[in-house]
């Protein structure tokens, strides 16, 4: 199934945007706190809502983070009902990958070709239940830092490649991720953005937000947009901080 481009704006009034991932979403989130600032982990998830939230009090905007970590495609696929489907999100944004390349084991836990094919039925799927979700696909990526090998740097490319195929092919905003970090090589090393070249420092957590809002807000938003309005018959702000635990 395939997707038609969403018109503009993408994120709209009283819009769910849902985060999946593995354990760069994640950011040792705490669904159980009270505060939306722990409850969406402290990674780019919660700078990207962070950010829309204060841009736009008047949207009743809601975000939900369900990022699992050490998780492949794969993992996603047996939780996709229970962390996806059920919770109904108008717009959802992925960011898988590191994990299937396994880049510092000596063994894939899926080829490129499993990683596509599984990828593929979980965006048939979602838009099979979700006719409507506008969907944001971000590109995995690595940096030669830690334990990282350099044979298999490739290997993440090539997922890459089938992200960015898959979102022509599904209508998705995508997230060229690999090339944000490449541009910032050229003013710190790896370790500077990624500890281990897997896991992202606090600036570079900023870089992939930063990414996102553009790639987002390039699809319809413009940056700094204030206010907005309520629908008809709907509440203004169903989630008072806006944030599902």
């Amino acid at each position: 199934m395939t997707n038609q481009l969403p018109s503009h704006p993408l994120i709209r009034p009283q819009d769910l945007v849902l985060f999946q991932g593995d354990s760069i979403t994640n950011a040792f989130r705490k669904p159980e706190e009270l505060c939306n600032a722990y409850q969406m982990g402290s990674g780019y998830a919660l700078m990207v809502a962070a950010h829309l939230l204060a841009a736009r009090p008047g949207d009743a905007l809601r975000f939900a983070n369900r990022g699992v970590s050490g998780e492949g495609i794969r993992g996603l696929t047996k939780r996709w009902q229970a962390d996806c489907i059920d919770l109904r999100p108008d717009v959802l944004s992925v960011l898988v990958g590191i994990n299937d390349a396994r880049v510092t084991l000596e063994k894939p836990s899926t080829t490129v070709a499993e990683f596509e094919t599984c990828y593929r039925d979980l965006l048939d799927k979602s838009l099979e239940k979700l006719p409507s979700v506008r969907l944001v696909l971000c590109e995995p990526f690595v940096l030669q830092a830690g334990d990282v090998r350099q044979d298999r740097l490739a290997d993440v490319a090539g997922r890459g490649e089938v992200v960015r195929r898959l979102a022509v092919e599904f209508g998705a905003v995508v997230v060229p991720l690999q090339s944000v970090f490449a541009n910032a090589l050229e003013s710190a090393p790896s370790e500077y953005w990624s500890y281990d070249g897997i896991h992202p420092n606090a600036q570079g957590h900023w870089l992939i937000a930063r990414a996102w809002l553009k790639a987002v807000e390039g699809n319809g938003e413009e940056a700094g947009h204030l206010g907005g309005m309520s629908l008809p018959g709907h509440p203004l702000i169903p989630c008072k901080t806006g944030i599902l635990p």
